[in-house]
């Protein structure tokens, strides 16, 4: 690890996600994130770990000088970089949903940025954990996949990829999630984070899917304050993030109790879809500060170590 990596003298970061997006980007946002909870915890994501080596590759501007391997220089006069691999004990990926209803924010930050601010958080804990974290982002399919590994660099570029995606278009989940299981070659931690908005029912044969492959799951809800409470109360027109063109205008006080029912029966579902699916679930809104979702992913994790 480089120096980047060493405690910052910034001081701790609010806990409003909106306010800690004025940052800086999503690296210096997760890191504010993370050691602002763990300077709470009084705890320490760092732990030793052993590296095997690997191969050799081609030294390209911007490698640690440190690594270039000196006696194939002498031998072939030119430069090549050794290539570690980490022991891990732990495998992960982010899987972040960037459809169309993510694009919403109304009193807050969008659930798309919310989603990105935690993907990034959790990134920059597993790597400071010396943990494997890869990266996938998705839509109606999955739009660029960044496979697991154990280096800052694998970080960085998780997060360039957060910064560079916009929300795109109306999805399945369920099929999207089909598409991803073979992608995972290898046993792996999956934390998905998604509203979740979707017909549960194949939502739910998917997460089974995971579970047959052997992989862990975390599923992270992420929903506006709006969607909880529905505090609208003027006549108010809505429009489909997801169906650009598709507007309506209703009145609240006649909408809100029947919205009221249909969403908190939602969420007691897929409650229950993740308790029998045996996957950890987590719902979070955007005005709540990340320090609950990685708590749960920390104890995950120590539940996880101790059935090894």
């Amino acid at each position: 690890m480089t120096n980047s990596w060493q405690s910052s003298s910034t001081d701790a970061p609010p806990d409003d996600p909106t306010a800690l997006a004025k940052f800086g980007g999503l690296d210096v946002v997760a890191k504010l994130i993370v050691e602002g909870y763990m300077v709470g915890q009084h705890k320490s994501p760092f732990k030793g770990s052993s590296v095997e080596f690997v191969e050799h590759r081609q030294y390209y501007p911007g490698d640690e000088i440190r690594h270039i391997d000196w006696r194939a220089y002498g031998k072939t006069g030119k430069y090549y970089i050794k290539e570690f691999e980490e022991e891990t004990n732990l495998r992960s990926y982010l899987l972040v949903d960037g459809s169309g209803s993510m694009a919403y924010g109304h009193s807050t930050i969008t659930k798309f940025d919310y989603a990105r601010q935690l993907a990034a958080a959790l990134g920059y804990l597993l790597i400071a954990q010396r943990d494997a974290v890869g990266l996938m982002t998705f839509d109606t399919k999955v739009r660029e996949q960044i496979d697991p590994a154990a280096r800052e660099m694998n970080f960085l570029r998780i997060t360039q990829s957060l910064t560079n995606w916009q929300p795109g278009a109306e999805t399945s989940l369920a099929s999207v999630f089909t598409e991803m299981i073979p992608r995972l070659k290898r046993r792996s931690l999956v934390i998905l984070i998604s509203d979740f908005f979707d017909d549960l029912a194949p939502l739910t044969e998917a997460l089974k899917q995971f579970q047959h492959a052997r992989h862990e799951v975390i599923l992270f809800q992420i929903v506006a304050p709006e969607e909880e409470d529905f505090p609208f109360a003027h006549p108010t027109q809505f429009r489909s993030l997801e169906r650009s063109q598709h507007r309506i205008l209703v009145d609240p006080h006649r909408l809100r109790q029947k919205y009221l029912e249909q969403y908190h029966d939602f969420i007691a579902r897929l409650t229950r879809t993740c308790g029998n699916a045996g996957v950890d679930y987590l719902k979070l809104t955007t005005n709540e500060p990340y320090h609950t979702a990685l708590g749960v992913y920390l104890d995950s994790r120590t539940r996880r170590r101790g059935t090894e």
